[in-house]
């Protein structure tokens, strides 16, 4: 964790008054239990959680069975050029080491066959089916975060919300944690935080968010909002449609329309 980052978390977004949800509940008639999912507003895209392939590439050998020859003394000749430590270490939201690069969800489904989203479906943990079956993703490819955005696209779409939000960093925003993101004794106190988009890529750091990515980032003014639901691997952002447009357009962040969630 970034200590001044931290720092800044804490001081910039303190908690505020849960009430200040209730729009969100109205507006997406739900509890928020694992998010409040809005409705186009009036335009909406997903973001699409990173993934990431080590330079070997895929191996016919899945996570599970990896783990388990390591933890049977296999050590790093299991897959020749491939550390457990490349695998298994790293730090959450980042590349598991330099030897990983981006894998755009494009690119894997054309080479897997599979859709990057079926009709009907959200991006989540059955996405890529092909890879699921028999046991599981291969050892080789870093699969997307569940409920969380990782650092390099969280901080491409606070640039992407700034260029298009009137105030720009000085656009007052609120922050929502769900409560399955809490700790045991926080489950009943919903974190609400206010702060600025000027100070919003320090909440990748905050001390008592354990490294998650807000559930709802809202503009006060509510012209736009984004839901990173617990069990999904995409983040939803609604609003007026050139930020969609730039959201889709972008050569990091890799966003698409679904018709069927709009």
């Amino acid at each position: 964790m970034n200590e001044t980052s931290a720092a800044l978390a804490t001081a910039r977004w303190p908690l505020t008054a849960a009430g200040e949800t209730d729009w969100l509940r109205e507006l997406a008639d739900d509890d928020g239990l694992t998010g409040f999912m809005p409705p186009a507003l009036p335009d909406a895209a997903w973001v699409l959680h990173s993934m990431y392939e080590h330079e070997l590439g895929p191996t016919d050998m899945s996570y599970v069975a990896y783990q388990r020859a390591v933890l049977n003394g296999g050590g790093p000749e299991v897959i020749p050029g491939l550390d457990p430590a490349d695998v298994f270490g790293g730090t959450p939201g980042e590349p598991p080491s330099p030897r990983w690069r981006r894998l755009r969800w494009a690119e894997l489904s054309e080479r897997t066959g599979d859709p990057v989203a079926p009709e009907g479906r959200l991006p989540c943990y059955r996405s890529f089916p092909s890879l699921r079956e028999p046991s599981g993703w291969p050892v080789g490819i870093a699969g997307p975060s569940e409920g969380s955005l990782d650092r390099t696209d969280w901080n491409r779409l606070v640039d992407i919300l700034t260029e298009h939000s009137p105030q720009g960093p000085q656009t007052r925003c609120m922050a929502y944690y769900n409560p399955l993101l809490q700790r045991a004794e926080d489950f009943d106190n919903l974190h609400v935080r206010a702060g600025t988009l000027a100070d919003a890529k320090a909440l990748y750091d905050h001390p008592e968010e354990d490294g998650w990515t807000p559930s709802n980032l809202w503009a006060q003014d509510r012209s736009w909002v984004l839901c990173t639901d617990y069990d999904l691997w995409a983040t939803k952002v609604a609003g007026p449609a050139p930020l969609v447009e730039a959201l889709l357009n972008d050569t990091e962040i890799e966003a698409l329309r679904l018709p069927w969630a709009h």
